[in-house]
């Protein structure tokens, strides 16, 4: 699939950089569908690479806006596994065809949005708060590896992270430090990859003024909206998408 700046091309990715956006914002885990959104009308590494500049300029003001609520702790040891999860999930785009590729997107949406569902609807998480520190080095690695494919890090890093019941602004704040930094170390492996075209990065700069001002709009609405609906309503187009994409890929 070649990218076509059609009007759809547009609307679908303005949408997908808006969630994006709002995620970023402090409405943690609905960015998740933004790249599943894209791989509709885009090849999935193609818009990969498109979103990556403007999660690492998003990231600029979640991690400003938050910079005093963070869990240093928690950093250290999901951060190494990261790193390690990346360069894996680099392998793997290297190494198979964009049909592959696109099916992986299609079964990280479709996992990410029913377990946010099964949260949402009185699931709980195995505790993970006894386990051996360098378990959490697992999760960190299964996290940047899932980013790296989809930027779909969510579950993994939340299975860690959630059961520790950190103050919400605390949460927050960790999040957005821990993606920040794992976006800017999945820069080389785009690179290598070849996916910063000039095609690309026009697109990324064409998007980028959404993307700012809905990561603003994420910040100022969080403290004061209820989110349940949108959130059930987020995760249920997740799964849609994500079966398509399968349907698309196989």
């Amino acid at each position: 699939m070649a990218l076509d700046w059609s009007v759809s091309f547009f609307v679908v990715t303005i949408l997908a950089v808006v969630l994006l956006g709002l995620s970023k914002g402090g409405f943690v885990g609905v960015g998740a569908i933004s790249l599943p959104l894209m791989a509709l009308v885009a090849p999935p590494i193609a818009a990969a690479a498109i979103l990556l500049p403007i999660l690492i300029v998003q990231d600029l003001v979640s991690v400003w806006a938050f910079r005093r609520d963070r869990d240093d702790h928690l950093l250290r040891v999901l951060l190494p596994g990261s790193v390690v999860g990346i360069f894996l999930g680099y392998l793997l785009a290297a190494t198979v065809s964009t049909q592959v590729v696109l099916g992986c997107v299609g079964v990280l949406s479709v996992v990410f949005g029913a377990y946010r569902l099964w949260l949402d609807t009185g699931g709980r998480l195995a505790t993970t708060r006894d386990l051996p520190e360098w378990v959490g080095s697992l999760f960190g690695l299964a996290s940047g590896f899932t980013s790296q494919i989809a930027h779909a890090g969510g579950p993994p890093y939340q299975m860690w992270v959630m059961p520790r019941r950190l103050p919400r602004d605390t949460f927050v704040g960790t999040t957005a430090i821990f993606f920040a930094i794992t976006n800017w170390v999945k820069m080389p492996a785009y690179l290598a990859l070849g996916q910063f075209t000039a095609t690309n990065l026009l697109t990324t700069l064409v998007l980028m003024p959404v993307a700012i001002l809905s990561t603003f709009a994420g910040v100022a609405l969080v403290r004061r909206v209820s989110a349940e609906r949108f959130y059930v309503t987020i995760y249920i187009l997740m799964i849609l998408v994500g079966v398509k994409l399968i349907w698309d890929a196989f």
